[in-house]
């Protein structure tokens, strides 16, 4: 594999152009029909992914699906059979100049082994010429990381952070993260999901990874890829409108009227204890009728979005335009 190079900085500092502004109409990226193929393989088929200014947009699918392939084309490291991408309102294949634009981090990361940590991060933003040395300090801190070791003496995780910490420091416009958290223990993992939440500074987001509670916690829409193909896009309300909540309650009263409501199902009641799923179109009508039967207690649970994920998964493919 290519050193932390990352492909997407391997570019002459001439050519950075560091701080420009996205056009707040204008998609960050815009990918209609994309269609590559390896061989008999069709890695995607087309592929129809569009992310907005300053969103934090999360990209799943299992492996193999046509994530990081995704990437690559976004990119500009490899050049779709069919269908057009635009990244920063250009071709990413077209016009290399838009990576300076970009910071990428990959989930599987390898570094120069004579270099140290620090050394690298400065080279990083030596080649982009937009580092922001106060973020690199806050981020060395929050991540623990050592940036005297070389880098051959590194832990995966400690691979990963240079990675992440080079990217986060830069004033890159767009961020492509594939499995970013890669190797991290969990209270890095809940380092990296706290800084995303405060940053605040109108960066554009594409998000992969397989942490689905990082995804969640994170994200303001969601595309979910199959088989080389987006089978939907959308916001985790909107998801979770389209599958149903679990509800348990305990009620003073019995509450005959769950019996016949439209939208419950799985109902089970026993000894003033009720539980069952019900939709969102009738998830009031539901409460209002626990609430008049004096509840004890509640608990409602929408579904989670590895739940969410696992129902797409489970249901034939239909892409979205």
């Amino acid at each position: 594999m290519a050193y932390i190079a990352l492909e997407a900085t391997r570019i002459h500092h001439s050519a950075m152009r560091p701080g420009r502004s996205v056009d707040n109409v204008t998609p960050v990226i815009e990918a209609r029909g994309l269609v590559k193929t390896f061989g008999s393989t069709r890695a995607l088929d087309d592929v129809n992914l569009s992310v907005e200014p300053g969103e934090v947009h999360g990209f799943l699918g299992p492996n193999g699906a046509g994530k990081t392939t995704t990437i690559r084309v976004l990119l500009g490291l490899l050049r779709p059979d069919a269908g057009t991408a635009t990244v920063l309102g250009v071709d990413p294949w077209a016009n290399t100049d838009v990576r300076a634009r970009i910071a990428y981090v990959p989930g599987d990361v390898n570094l120069w082994p004579n270099l140290t940590g620090g050394e690298v991060i400065d080279l990083m933003g030596h080649l982009r010429g937009d580092v922001d040395k106060a973020r690199k300090s806050d981020l060395l801190k929050r991540f623990s990381l050592d940036p005297t070791k070389r880098c051959r003496s590194y832990s995966k995780g400690n691979r990963q952070k240079v990675a992440l910490i080079a990217a986060l420091a830069s004033r890159a416009e767009l961020l492509l993260l594939d499995e970013p958290t890669s190797g991290l223990d969990p209270l890095m993992e809940s380092t990296f999901e706290e800084y995303i939440h405060e940053r605040g500074d109108g960066t554009t987001i594409l998000l992969s990874s397989h942490i689905l509670s990082e995804v969640e916690a994170l994200s303001d829409r969601i595309s979910i890829i199959k088989s080389g193909r987006i089978v939907q896009t959308s916001t985790l309300d909107e998801m979770r409108a389209l599958h149903t909540t679990a509800v348990r309650a305990q009620v003073r009263q019995p509450v005959p009227e769950l019996r016949t409501l439209t939208g419950i199902s799985d109902l089970k009641t026993e000894d003033g204890h009720v539980s069952f799923a019900v939709d969102a179109a009738h998830l009031d009508a539901a409460i209002a009728l626990l609430s008049r039967a004096g509840l004890v207690s509640l608990v409602s649970e929408p579904p989670s979005l590895e739940q969410l994920f696992l129902d797409t998964y489970e249901t034939p493919s239909q892409a979205t335009s």
